[in-house]
């Protein structure tokens, strides 16, 4: 099956051998997405709703690159660090999807950067081939 490599305008180097999307038969998968500015440094340290609207709008810009917008985001993955920034998570996480939500799951984890706070990775069906 062919695949397309999506790597928005400014996308810094990533932290591991991943790319930032895949485009594969409609289907947009959307890398694990840290709070982290262009040379990989975590941003709004400490400000888990901060940090949840940077991590939306990088994946905004993934799924835009890839000729979609978030009403096209289907399924999240949320990881947290500490359930005590679920409220804050979601403030921010409902103003990117205010009309239908997309499924998803929300766990509590260790993060690969001690001062990320959330972490998430998207699906979007994209209705096209990639």
């Amino acid at each position: 099956m062919p695949k397309t490599v999506v790597i928005p305008p400014g996308t810094g180097k990533p932290l591991a051998p991943y790319v930032p999307g895949t485009l594969a038969d409609g289907v947009l998968y959307v890398s694990g997405t840290l709070p982290l500015d262009a040379e990989a440094n975590v941003v709004h340290v400490g400000d888990a709703g901060a940090q949840a609207r940077h991590v939306l709008e990088t994946i905004k810009g993934v799924v835009e690159a890839a000729g979609g917008s978030m009403d096209d985001v289907t399924f999240n993955h949320v990881f947290l660090k500490d359930w005590a920034d679920y409220a804050a998570i979601n403030a921010v996480y409902a103003e990117y999807f205010p009309g239908e939500k997309p499924a998803r799951y929300c766990i509590q984890c260790g993060l690969v950067k001690p001062d990320a706070l959330v972490e998430i990775a998207s699906v979007a069906h994209l209705g096209r081939d990639g």
